[in-house]
């Protein structure tokens, strides 16, 4: 799954991403339990509530959006990194041990 995010990731940042559902806000609330401090996230955030109140989609988005507050495809940010190294309670060195430990808590997230 990570490779394959990353892949995306490596696309324009004007690239629309169509997740073909509409889980936007509830992502969003959890990416932002991963990243508290991210005001790109807060502001998009902010901004799926206020489009689903008007009745409007929050899908598709663009990569650029996706890769400042999908913390799926922010697996070598320091910030994600120090929160899923907290919540596992060990060094994480890979990519792949951070986005395992975010993957299995999201599995798992009421929100």
């Amino acid at each position: 799954m990570l490779t394959s995010l990353t892949r995306l990731a490596e696309l324009p940042g004007e690239t629309l991403v169509y997740c073909a559902h509409e889980y936007t806000i509830a992502n969003l609330k959890f990416a932002r339990e991963v990243e508290p401090y991210n005001e790109a996230l807060a502001k998009r955030l902010e901004a799926a509530q206020k489009a689903r109140a008007e009745g409007r989609p929050t899908v598709p988005s663009h990569l650029a959006e996706e890769l400042e507050t999908n913390p799926f495809l922010r697996c070598n940010q320091s910030a994600v990194i120090a929160t899923a190294e907290a919540r596992a309670g060990l060094d994480l060195p890979t990519a792949v041990d951070v986005f395992a430990v975010i993957r299995g808590w999201k599995d798992g997230w009421q929100g």
